[in-house]
């Protein structure tokens, strides 16, 4: 017997096979499209991310003689993925990476609402979270929102594709209208946003004890798989890989070096004081949450300055980074490059990325090494932001493949980093929250226990840490200097299409 886990994420599919012991036994991949058809905006055609997760799901079976028992999916968080009341998509799906609906949220941080949002959900709402997107949508697309019966979230899209059912996982629904206590939507949080009206339009939310249904006699003839097959929906992506990499109980945490570098600790209890920052995520049943920090840009960071500094791809960019030395007082590297700016562990659609310090004397591997450091304080800025004491820190994604930035990572958060042995740990978590949906765990903690495979610690060098305390200090204080600069960029001048300058702000 085994389990295909299917993780959608938002430049690429993955369906994986995992054998009875969680191993994995085979994995298929389909890229996706994201279209940005005016500045700021991302979008997928629902259809296509369909099409393209049946077509993985396909390939997989192909590659196993194994009988499936179960399927599982995780996909991408947040953004909206609106349906009529057949079950069809009313337009393209709005991305969590989207920016449109940045002004919405700059009024609503000047109106104070988004520090109050936050003392009640410990998240701090960003421009590709549902709110602002029906607020967008109400405001410049009513005829859409007349269309739409349920807005569902990409991983609700495709358990919808797979069972038919209207459904949102919990921790998808936490950010920004769960209450995080009862587990059920907020009403106040929906009034304070001003979206009372769109009540009717949030699909159920289901949690550890409710994942479950049955694969849809149509999704069974189209895959290949019987009718009837258990199907779960997972915690979405984060949430699925910080169960993944097992960090599952109070005060483990991880990061994920993806589209988006993700930092996590696993906390029993919603903090919602200090500075509103992040996201507060409902992880399972008996309580655990995520504090989790999702920044806007990641491990793409890396390919564009691969292309910037001619090399072969993040692999020799780091070989080229790893070859320059820390160096007091060199280039800092500030990279928030986000066309939307960042949301973790600060909230601003205006940033930029910026470099200080850079002059002649400086070489393709003196400023290589400042991106890999640039965004390895963005770690350890989520890591303070979390306030949270951490002894450890897991990591997953593609970036973790790279030897030098674990190495650099453990260096400059201070803390031992250990690596995950499966490739795909998004599917992993997936496979794990199957098990305890269907009663063959009875509970996260244990089937991490028995699944979860770690690999490679790798201490910080005491001298490097002392180091990169003193670096992030300097970090903080140029990114408190530009971000004057970063608004003066936003709204200086254009030029028209008649070639004038047309002064803005």
């Amino acid at each position: 017997m085994a389990v295909i886990t299917v993780d959608v994420g938002t430049s690429m599919i993955k369906a994986v096979v995992f054998d009875d012991d969680g191993n994995e036994a085979a994995v298929a991949r389909r890229a996706t499209e994201v279209r940005r058809p005016r500045p700021g905006r991302a979008e997928q055609d629902m259809d296509d991310v369909w099409r393209m997760v049946a077509a993985a799901i396909r390939e997989v079976l192909e590659r196993t003689r194994a009988t499936i028992d179960l399927l599982a999916v995780t996909a991408q968080g947040d953004g909206c993925w609106p349906v009529d009341d057949t079950g069809r998509p009313t337009g393209p799906a709005i991305l969590w990476s989207d920016g449109r609906a940045a002004a919405i949220v700059e009024e609503w941080r000047a109106d104070g609402v988004l520090d109050t949002a936050f003392r009640r959900n410990g998240s701090l709402t960003f421009a590709g979270l549902p709110n602002a997107l029906l607020t967008w949508l109400s405001r410049n697309d009513p005829d859409r929102l007349r269309r739409t019966a349920a807005v569902l979230t990409c991983g609700g899209w495709i358990f919808h594709q797979l069972t038919g059912a209207i459904a949102v996982d919990e921790s998808d629904a936490s950010a920004p209208f769960l209450d995080l206590g009862s587990r059920g939507y907020d009403p106040a949080c929906l009034d304070l946003f001003g979206l009372g009206w769109a009540a009717d339009l949030l699909p159920e939310v289901r949690g550890d004890d409710r994942r479950t249904g049955g694969l849809t006699p149509a999704a069974a003839t189209e895959l290949g798989l019987p009718a009837d097959l258990p199907v779960v929906m997972a915690p979405y992506d984060i949430a699925a890989t910080a169960l993944g990499i097992g960090a599952v109980t109070d005060g483990q945490a991880c990061s994920i070096l993806g589209t988006t570098l993700c930092t996590e600790v696993v906390t029993s209890a919603p903090d919602t004081t200090g500075d509103p920052s992040g996201l507060t995520i409902a992880l399972d049943s008996s309580g655990h949450l995520l504090r989790a920090f999702p920044t806007l840009a990641g491990t793409e960071i890396l390919g564009w300055a691969a292309a910037l500094l001619g090399t072969d791809g993040p692999a020799e960019l780091g070989d080229l980074a790893m070859a320059a030395t820390p160096e007091p007082g060199g280039p800092l590297f500030l990279p928030y490059l986000s066309p939307a700016g960042e949301r973790a562990p600060f909230l601003d659609p205006h940033a930029r990325g910026t470099w200080w310090g850079l002059s002649l004397e400086h070489d393709r591997a003196r400023v290589a090494r400042s991106v890999f450091e640039g965004l390895t304080l963005v770690l350890k800025d989520c890591l303070t932001a979390s306030r949270m004491p951490v002894t450890e820190l897991r990591l997953s994604g593609g970036g973790a493949n790279s030897d030098h930035w674990c190495a650099l990572i453990a260096d400059v958060t201070g803390v031992p980093v250990v690596r995950s042995a499966d490739t795909e740990v998004g599917a992993k978590g997936a496979f794990l929250s199957g098990l305890v949906a269907t009663g063959r765990a009875p509970d996260l903690a244990t089937a991490a226990a028995d699944h979860v495979r770690l690999r490679s610690v790798r201490e910080p060098d005491p001298h490097l840490a002392t180091f990169y305390t003193h670096a992030y200090e300097r970090f903080l204080d140029l990114r408190d200097l530009a971000r004057p600069g970063w608004r003066r960029t936003a709204s200086g001048p254009a030029i028209t299409s008649t070639g004038k300058e047309n002064r803005r702000g």
